[in-house]
């Protein structure tokens, strides 16, 4: 029998979403027993289920252990999968994707990897990247239309930067937080443990969610929207702080664009150039209201000819032209008139948030700054996505909170070399990206292709074929609108290699599987954990806790093995993964030795600097990474690609409102939202995960079952212009009678609780996104409309009940 000896504590950090909770693992005489949290780490107040599950994830008995290759013709009932050895699986992917390569071009090979927000994929994401535009691809389909383009991207249009992506909510320091279609307690457990303290200190809450889900039942402000009207929400919440004086007019004066004078007859913000043949065409124009006339803004040296105090905000001007007098207004006031149509009773109307409550937010926002607030994909699901964003982004201004103490802040890092290999793909190849000609403001311009962009290349060769597939555990077929079209695509391409955990929809598509470690027997660096200053300062480097099970490899391992084969291995290193690591951190200063030695990671001493805009670089201040170099409430580049210069609201274009055909069949509005259980599309087959949610659910109002005969625990089927799936209801009397709220994501079989599988096709489905479509798509971002749609739901007929098995 072991003694004592052979049980351990190991620090280390739980991957498997973006929380990266600090925890203690368990080991006992080799084996991975448990996972606890470690308050000692700044993410480890606190594990949630998925990370306590880590060792059935690790032992269980359907993980993938060994390398296999299709030997039956796509299409078979049977994949006829054969075990062959990592030199033959190595080797055929790199002399597969060499001929693509050769025949069609670097860009006809896609890669892909699951999003690094739901997933272990943050261990290797940037180097996917870099094998990607070391191999010469423009394209990646990591999701970001879906998971990431509202928290990342769409704010680059207003701020110059990601907020709330990068510029983090300075959770302990901040009077009021605001949570957007965001629910911390199943999506980043380090920020749900921290705003249940700033609650404590007296920190305001206000969460805009459907459903009364997580923290919402401890907000000051729950604001239970109709799904994908949010929009309108935020432009009344800046209605009313604009219409009672509840904005910082000192920072919207200074430092956003506001003062710029727009042409009336244009909509192009006025140049100096306009008004003098002698005048810069790059600077704007604003109004002194002290001299009455029109004074230049020079964006180069951020400021303008008078002090901005003298600026007006308001009013119609007829600026004297070279082309002859040309009534102007600033940007200001059209966010105002913009706004002003969405007046609090307006917006009851349309988002079902009552009108007085939208006026005690709006004064909640600005007598509790400094405001933090973060959006998830909440808001990254529906056709009218980045107008959304830029909405919320544009009443975040308001508050003046940016980049203060208490707001959304930019913690420092510690210094690393960049590893995702930006300089290695040309200009050339960067702008093949697919679906950059529809939506050159979209993802796509950031070499993030979407699912729905993949799957049309693929399938119809537009704007040229897709014909080859890297992907890294992403469940495509599953994940995706279309799921049905999904798997035809992935049919259609001349090769597909797959790395995974598990078997899955998507891997049965592909030529060969190639077997994965868990997090937990693999090495991974972490530098920084974003939430706050202390976090950002730790670098860590998570250890195996036990060796890796049959032939698995992690991701990392399987990158800088394949890339030599491809004639790569100068970017990596030759294959030497640590003179890899030690690239990456040698500004940091730290070893790779040192954090072998210290598995509780090392810190960096760091200092965070507020207000970095304002910081003076030469004579000029910062300012932001804009045109103008202010936060862009009014957007001229999104008016020169033929978007609304500012945001506005737009009915989600399969409603019941903006689809009165489909409304008598489909009355009800459909949502759907993440599961504290599992990770997206993974993890049902693990037992103490699946024994809390047995079967697939969807949630209604009481009434609204109750009207259709339906009682709690019942087998339904849901129903969308689409197609029908099954699953039991669940009642929930938060959400308003007429939104019901599905879960994506179910497939597998759970063989230990001796629980069913549901096939990912046909009509005894449980798969969500099988009766969803990508399509109306966010015409900026390729949004797909999943948290947005119409449906019904009936009791599933007395024949239908039994459940038919499925394992993959």
């Amino acid at each position: 029998m072991a003694g004592p000896q052979a049980t351990k504590q190991v620090s280390t950090f739980c991957p498997l979403c973006v929380s990266r909770c600090g925890a203690k693992a368990t080991i006992n005489n080799g084996t991975f027993e448990a996972l606890h949290p470690d308050p000692s780490h700044p993410t480890g107040k606190a594990l949630c289920v998925k990370g306590k599950a880590a060792p059935e994830i690790v032992h269980h008995d359907e993980r993938l252990l060994h390398p296999l290759k299709r030997t039956n013709p796509k299409g078979a009932g049977e994949p006829g999968w054969q075990r062959i050895t990592w030199d033959e699986a190595l080797d055929t992917v790199a002399a597969r994707l060499q001929a693509l390569a050769a025949d069609h071009g670097p860009e006809s090979v896609v890669f892909s990897c699951t999003s690094p927000s739901t997933s272990a994929m943050s261990d290797a994401v940037d180097w996917v990247m870099r094998l990607r535009r070391a191999f010469g691809s423009p394209n990646q389909c990591v999701y970001m239309e879906l998971c990431g383009w509202g928290r990342y991207l769409a704010s680059i249009y207003t701020y110059g930067a990601s907020v709330p992506g990068t510029y983090m909510p300075d959770l302990d320091h901040a009077g009021c937080i605001l949570y957007w279609g965001y629910n911390p307690s199943v999506a980043r457990l380090a920020h749900a443990t921290s705003t249940v303290a700033a609650v404590g200190r007296g920190a305001r809450l206000v969460v805009v969610d459907p459903r009364r889900a997580g923290l919402a039942g401890r907000a000051n402000h729950w604001l239970r929207v109709r799904p994908g009207t949010d929009a309108a929400l935020a432009m009344s919440l800046t209605h009313v702080m604009i219409e009672h004086g509840w904005f910082d007019e000192d920072f919207v004066r200074l430092w956003t664009n506001a003062p710029l004078l727009v042409r009336t007859d244009t909509g192009r913000l006025l140049r100096a150039s306009e008004l003098s043949p002698t005048g810069d065409p790059t600077h704007y124009v604003a109004w002194d209201e002290v001299g009455a006339r029109p004074v230049a803004y020079d964006p180069t040296r951020g400021r303008h000819a008078v002090d901005e105090a003298q600026l007006a905000l308001s009013g119609v001007r007829d600026v004297a032209t070279t082309d002859g007098p040309v009534p102007c207004r600033p940007a200001f006031d059209l966010v105002a008139q913009q706004c002003r149509a969405m007046e609090p009773a307006v917006a009851e109307a349309i988002t079902g948030v009552p009108a007085a409550d939208i006026e005690q937010t709006a004064r909640t926002l600005w007598e509790s700054r400094p405001v933090a607030f973060y959006t998830w994909s909440g808001l990254e699901q529906h056709s009218n996505t980045t107008q959304s964003v830029r909405a919320i982004n544009q009443l975040y201004a308001l508050t003046g909170s940016f980049d203060t103490r208490g707001g959304n802040v930019l913690f420092p890092s510690v210094p690393t070399n960049p590893i995702d290999g930006a300089e290695l793909l040309s200009p050339e190849q960067r702008a093949k990206a697919v679906g950059v000609a529809q939506r050159p403001l979209g993802p796509a311009r950031f070499e993030f292709v979407t699912g729905e962009d993949v799957f049309t290349a693929a399938l119809d060769g537009h704007p040229y074929r897709v014909r080859g597939l890297v992907n890294f555990g992403a469940n495509l077929v599953m994940a995706h609108g279309d799921s049905a079209r999904g798997r035809d695509a992935l049919a259609a391409l001349d090769f597909f290699v797959h790395a995974d955990l598990f078997m899955n929809p998507t891997a049965e598509q592909a030529d060969v599987v190639l077997p994965v470690t868990s997090a937990f027997e693999a090495e991974g660096l972490k530098v920084g954990f974003e939430v706050n200053e202390a976090a950002q300062s730790l670098v860590q480097l998570r250890r195996p806790l036990v060796p890796p099970r049959g032939e698995a490899r992690s991701d990392l391992q399987i990158i800088f093995a394949l890339a030599p084969r491809l004639g790569l291995g100068g970017h990596f290193w030759d294959g030497d993964l640590d003179a890899a690591f030690r690239h990456q951190l040698a500004p940091s200063g730290i070893t790779l030795e040192q954090l072998r030695a210290e598995p509780a990671g090392v810190r960096v001493p760091l200092t965070t600097r507020h207000r970095k805009y304002a910081e003076v670089d030469g004579d000029a201040p910062h300012g932001f990474r804009t045109p103008s170099r202010k936060i862009e409430l009014y957007s001229e580049v999104l008016l020169e690609h033929g978007y609304p210069p500012l945001p506005e609201f737009d009915e989600p274009r399969i409603s019941p409102r903006s689809r009165p055909d489909l409304a008598e069949r489909f009355p009800l509005v459909l949502t759907c939202a993440k599961s504290l259980q599992f990770c997206e599309t993974q993890h049902r087959n693990v037992a103490s995960l699946r024994r809390s949610v047995r079967d697939p659910q969807v949630e209604l109002h009481p009434e609204t079952a109750s009207g259709r005969g339906i009682a709690a625990g019942d087998w339904v089927r849901l129903e969308t212009p689409h197609g029908s799936i099954r699953a039991r209801a669940k009642l929930n009397a938060s959400l308003d009678p007429q939104v019901v709220c599905g879960q994506h994501g179910w497939w597998q079989a759970c063989a230990e609780l001796d629980l069913p599988g549901f096939p990912p096709f046909g009509r005894d489905s449980a798969n969500l996104n099988l009766v969803l479509r990508q399509q109306p798509s966010d015409p900026i971002s390729g949004s797909s409309p999943l948290r947005a749609s119409v449906c019904n739901v009936a009791p599933l007929a007395s024949a239908e009940v039994t459940v038919p098995s499925f394992t993959t």
